[in-house]
């Protein structure tokens, strides 16, 4: 153990009221405040925590850290454009951002990939637990336990083991004043003092502050917003206090610094108090406190104190628009390209209402299901539906392109820069996207090189071309999409964790089309599409109709597509009849599983005839159609009885 660390531990131990005095030189060594040695106290009589162990970092294994980020999914969405605009502040000088839950558990992070092995090491990195009964005394785990925000540095760590570090921290509230999340900005190491940090730790408050308030405006988009201030010149544009009020003037949230300021105006808790008796005027006054008014005019008083500030009063939006928007049928006010995706099926509704909330948002996609579930169909239409509609959408599918030319062909290169290289250079697939929407299809497939370059583009919006020594600003949106299990490669190494969380800032399921409810409109759909604008559509046989909907679609609806575009193709009469589809189609009914009828299926009665197909198309498995066709099993062997069908070999049970 090296000396700098037993005499951070004896300097723990004796602070916190442990073990034996120290020499008065050690004693000397570290002196820390009241914040600090309070948590080293925690860590020691609550915690429990052994002074004199060195612990490794806590790296929580994926599916809980999943399970974490998934509690706040959609604070995520929010937080993230707050944490990289603060990493673009700090990122050179040597800091990387973090963000954890209300239990110290890292669910997003940004930092230099250069020192990606050093930060993991340390414990600077998703999925690590930074709560204080964990860690000891840190930037999280301490602002956790305090609410406060504060720098811990270097031996201000409880763990010898962090002593290295810097971590400044600030926490994140919700609307109702529960401590929601951790923002942190961290450094592997600082040769200055503590008060070095002093700018850091303003940045953290500002970033935690702009955090929270855009989680407020998202909780209370249908109630009364008060943004207020003490300057009329920023009431309007940087708010310091917000507070809800539902329609009877009563408050319903606020964020962490009206929270303060308001509970010393009250004497206690304002959830539930009137606006009148926390301002001097009255609620039905406060449509004289909207924007069109100059703000000079918009000043108001505390009940209490007297103090002065303006507000801008922020109304519900009307009754009818309330309506609109939450009615069960809100598909018909989503963006057109993404409302034509869904026939009605309530699963892919729920991911495509999602989608919609997120179309401008700069959050990266990540589209997963079956081979041929439409998700090239599904990014077209969220580019399409954006602000991004009228710049490129470049689609590249990474399992394609050859390994050895792939860095070339995403990143581009300079003249020269490799044998074969254009002697021109090339602007790169990246590049190419500048200003829309970069699809990545069969993002796993990625080679781990690329990956952590692309993991670059990400974090920095910028590309480094191959060859290049300075790297170009780009700006765009990054949907990806997979059939694999993404998590699995992770754990097998095969994909980077860090890559896999920049890239599933929102995770949507697509689901397979033998689980879609909306078979039927689909085949009408693409029955339409197959022919010619104005030729007339054919019409599918009950017989054909039946096997379609029946078919389990293992190749989705890329398969669906092309037995329709087939039948509407080789069909006479513009009648599809079960002969008109494709042969791998018919082929795929198991031998024997026609079964046998007594006097020949043309013989059957139209009834008889359905009922056959429907038994073919389930495998003859004579209780799954009894249920489809909503009879008992008895009247169904009844049924087969009567018009002489008999199952392959009699086993029609």
């Amino acid at each position: 153990m090296q000396g700098r660390h037993q005499d951070h531990i004896q300097a723990v131990m004796r602070l916190a009221g442990e073990g034996r005095s120290l020499a008065p030189a050690a004693a000397a060594l570290h002196t820390p405040d009241d914040l600090i040695r309070d948590s080293w106290r925690r860590c020691v009589h609550q915690h429990r925590l052994d002074p004199t162990r060195m612990q490794e970092a806590v790296i929580l294994p994926h599916h809980v850290l999943r399970e974490h980020r998934e509690r706040i999914d959609d604070f995520l969405h929010i937080a993230r454009h707050g944490m990289e605009t603060l990493y673009q502040q700090v990122a050179g000088m040597g800091y990387c951002v973090l963000l954890t839950d209300e239990r110290g558990v890292t669910v997003d992070f940004i930092g230099d990939l250069q020192l990606d092995t050093s930060l993991r090491r340390a414990g600077l990195y998703l999925g690590a637990d930074w709560s204080e009964h964990h860690a000891g005394t840190c930037g999280v785990g301490t602002a956790i336990a305090t609410g406060q925000a504060l720098t811990v540095h270097q031996d201000d760590h409880f763990d010898a083991t962090h002593i290295p570090l810097t971590c400044t921290a600030a926490p994140v509230f919700d609307p109702l004043g529960r401590l929601n999340a951790i923002l942190d900005i961290s450094a592997l190491s600082s040769p200055l003092a503590k008060s070095s940090q002093h700018l850091a730790l303003q940045l953290v408050k500002v970033y935690a502050h702009h955090v929270e308030n855009a989680n407020f405006l998202r909780w209370f988009q249908r109630d009364w917003v008060l943004k207020l201030n003490p300057s009329p010149e920023f009431v309007d544009a940087n708010p310091d206090y917000l507070v809800a009020l539902d329609a009877s003037g009563l408050v319903i949230g606020h964020n962490r610094r009206a929270q303060l300021l308001l509970e010393r105006e009250a004497g206690g808790p304002v959830i539930g108090q009137p606006f009148t008796q926390l301002f001097n005027a009255r609620f039905e006054e406060l449509g004289r406190f909207v924007a069109s008014r100059p703000t000079d005019q918009r000043a108001l008083t505390l009940r209490a104190s007297g103090r002065l500030l303006f507000l801008h009063a922020v109304p519900p939006p009307s009754r009818w628009a309330t309506t609109l928007a939450t009615e069960p049928s809100a598909s018909r006010h989503l963006p057109a390209p993404l409302a034509v995706l869904s026939g009605g099926d309530a699963a892919l509704d729920r991911q495509i209402e999602r989608a919609a909330r997120l179309v401008n948002s700069p959050v990266s996609m990540l589209l997963t299901g079956e081979t041929g579930t439409g998700k090239e169909y599904f990014a077209k239409a969220l580019h399409a539906a954006s602000e991004r509609r009228g710049k490129p959408f470049v689609a590249v599918n990474c399992a394609a392109i050859p390994e050895s030319l792939i860095e070339s062909e995403l990143f581009g290169h300079t003249a020269g820069s490799f044998t074969g290289a254009a002697t021109r250079g090339k602007r790169g697939l990246i590049l190419e996207a500048d200003g829309g929407t970069l699809f990545l299809d069969e993002i796993g497939d990625m080679p781990r090189e690329a990956q952590a370059r692309l993991l670059r583009v990400l974090a920095e919006r910028e590309v480094l071309p191959v060859g290049a020594s300075r790297p170009l600003p780009v700006n765009l949106r990054v949907i990806s999409a997979t059939h694999c299990d993404l998590e699995a490669l992770v754990r097998a190494s095969r994909f980077r964790d860090d890559l896999y969380y920049r890239l599933n800032g929102a995770h949507l399921q697509l689901p397979p089309l033998r689980e879609r409810s909306d078979l039927a409109w689909l085949i009408r759909r693409m029955l339409r599409e197959a022919v010619p604008t104005g030729a007339p559509v054919p019409t599918l046989a009950p017989e054909a109709a039946e096997w379609l909907r029946a078919w389990r679609w293992p190749g989705n609806l890329r398969e669906l597509r092309n037995a329709i575009e087939y039948a509407c193709a080789v069909c006479s009469g513009g009648y599809i009849g079960l002969a008109d589809l494709p042969d791998a189609l018919q082929a795929a009914v198991p031998h024997g599983a026609h079964g046998h009828v007594a006097a020949g299926p043309a013989a059957l009665p139209a009834e008889g005839q359905l009922l056959l197909q429907y038994l073919r198309a389930a495998h003859w498995n004579v209780t799954a159609v009894a249920r489809q066709l909503g009879v008992a099993r008895m009247t169904l062997y009844r049924r087969m009885k009567r018009w002489g069908i008999e199952a392959p070999n009699h086993l029609a049970h």
